[in-house]
């Protein structure tokens, strides 16, 4: 008993003495791998993913240096990271460890669920800080506490919050359906407790789905056979079209989706109530921009609202 007692006091006193030994500031939740320690004020930031930390990156003015550039596919993103002069360290699920070292960041951020199993790497270059975040605000504040943005980031929110109370105070009753289009079938992303984000965009806002599209599970999308479509019962269709990322084969899949008898069907594609959105919005969401951009597009077509 007494020696099971000297090994806790020793444990204790070994992880104080390492937390004093962080020169910078300990982050003991909210990251993959806590504690961690991070610079107090970052100089030199590499990001790991195109999606939030890139976004939310360049939207909070941080000292960016490098990112998965290859993998964009937002083009507005891309050129703010090319305006922000933000180097190219390959593809996202697979970046180079020679450019990135090359950079000489003094802190490398991404995301727990993609850079978990590579994080032993990346701590080797620079202190590293892998977000394990619920929801896309969660992120947002998390990231902006690691780079000493909090303040910026509230001031961001709050807006974003002032924006979706006003058009929660005009959506009533309505409902919007959201379809994802490919070349291999259909997706629904549903609104439940794992939302992908433009869909917790629009609950923030009051925006109502169809039974078929809510779940009280973490499931985050199903595949609806032709013969479901008419389950996406919403007086207003959103739909993507999402092929393989050119223009040309993308209107080609639009034409021959809303040719077909079955999509004729779909009750707001009968009032006339379906719009085709951009892709960038609703599948490449990344930050407080694309949060309004989904906003702007329940603007334009729910009826009724600011």
């Amino acid at each position: 008993m007494i020696l099971r007692s000297f090994f806790i006091l020793l444990i204790g006193l070994f992880a104080s003495g390492a937390s004093a030994q962080c020169p910078g500031r300990s982050f003991t939740s909210g990251l993959y791998g806590a504690p961690v320690c991070v610079p107090d004020t970052p100089r030199r930031i590499v990001v790991l993913d195109p999606f939030y930390n890139l976004g939310m990156a360049l939207e909070l003015g941080l000292p960016l240096v490098g990112a998965p550039l290859m993998s964009v596919q937002d083009h507005e993103l891309r050129e703010k990271a090319d305006g922000a002069m933000v180097s190219d360290i390959g593809e996202a699920r697979q970046p180079s460890l020679e450019r990135i070292v090359a950079l000489k960041p003094d802190l490398i951020i991404g995301d727990a669920a993609l850079h978990s199993q590579s994080y032993e790497n990346f701590k080797k270059i620079a202190p590293t800080a892998l977000i394990a975040a619920k929801d896309w605000k969660e992120h947002f504040k998390t990231l902006a506490l690691l780079s000493g943005k909090s303040e910026e980031a509230a001031r961001m929110l709050a807006s974003y919050e002032s924006r979706v109370s006003a058009i929660r105070s005009k959506t009533g009753s309505r409902t919007m359906s959201v379809l994802r289009v490919t070349p291999t079938g259909f997706h629904v992303y549903l609104d439940g407790p794992a939302a992908y984000a433009p869909y917790v965009v629009l609950r923030d806002a009051g925006v109502k789905r169809s039974a078929y599209e809510t779940t009280e599970d973490n499931t985050v999308f199903k595949r609806p056979e032709w013969e479901d479509l008419t389950l996406l019962d919403g007086e207003i269709l959103l739909y993507v079209v999402s092929g393989k990322y050119e223009a040309a084969l993308d209107d080609a899949l639009a034409a021959r989706t809303t040719s077909n008898p079955f999509w004729q069907m779909m009750p707001a594609v009968a009032s006339g109530n379906a719009h085709r959105v951009k892709r960038e919005t609703w599948m490449s969401f990344n930050g407080i921009g694309s949060a309004n951009r989904v906003l702007d597009d329940i603007e334009k077509y729910l009826p009724g609202t600011p």
